[in-house]
């Protein structure tokens, strides 16, 4: 090889390696905290004095479900997704008495948003994450700097026909309506939550619903049937709510799976009645649209954040 050749070689070689670097993927963290007797697990990345974004994942899921999803809003943004108890890697800590309600689970997820320093941020919400955000909203709600809400229900005629046997048991908790709930925490209701109303199901990895169904069976199925009993407390909280939209009127972008077997197409249009900043916008797909269309919430995520977000950046850490 003749030097000319050599340096040219070396040259490209050196472009390679810059654009192999240019283009590396966001290193994510994985970590754990501890929070009134829970130890919480949480994936973290991008630069810390970025304004925040908080993920908030649902049912039959964990922080495992923005596994694409954060490195993405990482080349800009601080991203922050917990595990919420009763799922994914997050555990009671030995000897702790706690009572899986959304009001316990709002209240580990508040304070753990004061141990990470979040004085203000975004946040992503997604079935279960929605009631645990709303609370979080209306406690605090000069800390939320605007919301994105993925099948995240905040309204009544949000809630389709797939509700009854919880709304039985919500009006009438006795043993055996509670047992009825049992079939919605099996392997076969999980995979279908996540399959149906998708038209190419081949799209889905079977890891999603696979290590959402092993974390409740590693944790306990009783603490999502306590769970499903309580969230019609969620819905008694509405009210609060819609005043807070009302009163603060955050900006607020609601991307939908359209077919979703439980949260339907009314729920996302309803928070334009409360809050005139709110942006809807639908999705040929199901319940968890994110594995279908990661791409599209990331992309619509990206530009609403980038004109909706007005957070001071955070002071540098000594």
């Amino acid at each position: 090889m003749t030097a000319q050749n050599t340096l040219l070689a070396a040259a490209t070689l050196a472009t390679a390696f810059n654009a192999n670097a240019v283009d590396s993927p966001v290193q994510v963290h994985h970590r754990t905290i501890d929070i009134q007797g829970v130890t919480v697990f949480y994936r973290e990345a991008g630069p810390a004095q970025a304004p925040t974004v908080l993920l908030l994942h649902g049912f039959g899921a964990s922080s495992y479900m923005f596994r694409e999803l954060i490195p993405r809003l990482a080349v800009k943004y601080h991203v922050v997704a917990p595990d919420l108890p009763g799922f994914g890697q997050t555990s009671v800590m030995p000897g702790v008495a706690f009572r899986y309600t959304f009001d316990n689970l709002a209240a580990v997820i508040d304070a753990f948003t004061v141990a990470k320093g979040m004085e203000r941020y975004a946040m992503y919400v997604f079935d279960y994450g929605a009631p645990v955000g709303w609370r979080l909203a209306v406690r605090n709600p000069h800390r939320i700097a605007a919301i994105v809400s993925q099948n995240g229900n905040g309204y009544e005629e949000g809630l389709s026909a797939g509700w009854a046997d919880m709304r039985k048991a919500w009006a009438a908790p006795t043993a055996a309506n509670r047992e009825a709930l049992r079939r919605f925490n099996t392997l076969e209701m999980t995979k279908w939550q996540y399959t149906e109303g998708v038209s190419d199901t081949s799209l889905i990895a079977p890891e999603t619903y696979q290590l959402a169904h092993a974390a409740i069976e590693r944790i306990g199925v009783e603490a999502q049937m306590d769970l499903l009993l309580d969230y019609g407390q969620n819905i008694r909280q509405y009210a609060q709510l819609h005043d807070f939209f009302r009163r603060y009127q955050p900006p607020l972008l609601a991307i939908w799976g359209k077919n979703d077997p439980f949260f339907t197409p009314a729920g996302a249009e309803a928070f334009r009645r409360d809050n005139p900043n709110a942006e809807v916008r639908f999705l040929d797909t199901g319940h968890f649209a994110i594995e279908t269309h990661g791409q599209d919430i990331a992309a619509g995520m990206l530009e609403f954040l980038g004109r909706s977000l007005d957070l001071p950046a955070k002071p540098a850490t000594p």
